[in-house]
């Protein structure tokens, strides 16, 4: 009876899905890499896990860049000043800024999974200002 119980118990932990992660993503006025920055500004994560941007400082959003999305993944568009969370479940690259500070350079890119099948069209993707900077120096760390 007990070597039962235990194989039932062990049977249970292989079949329930491991638990989904969530990130914070920090929207600063100021910090690693100068002013109006996400930070970290590109992060990983596994399919179903997700993202919280946490806005630090106020008048800050998350929004997701229509030309650096996979193929059918859903775009999204927090309110300023307010947390956003989002669950990423298409692999690839996710580009996201803050829609008022998008010229200043406030983006960065969440790489779901360990293919980007989108890689190659999020790195053409144009940006304004000091956007297309940072970008050239996020994307250089996706595969």
């Amino acid at each position: 009876m007990r070597t039962a119980l235990v194989l039932a118990a062990i049977a249970g932990f292989a079949a329930s899905p491991a638990a989904a992660a969530n990130i914070q993503i920090k929207m600063l006025n100021s910090g690693p890499g100068g002013a109006m920055v996400f930070s970290p500004a590109l992060v990983t994560v596994k399919p179903g896990d997700s993202v919280t941007f946490v806005p630090t400082d106020p008048t800050h959003n998350a929004e997701s860049i229509a030309s650096m999305l996979p193929p059918g993944a859903a775009p999204f568009k927090g309110p300023l000043s307010k947390p956003l969370t989002v669950t990423f479940s298409k692999p690839g690259v996710y580009g996201y800024k803050c829609t008022p500070h998008y010229g200043m350079g406030m983006v960065g890119a969440v790489v779901v999974g360990t293919a980007a099948p989108n890689a190659a069209a999020a790195k053409a993707a144009t940006h304004p200002g000091l956007a297309k900077k940072r970008f050239a120096t996020i994307m250089a760390g996706v595969k």
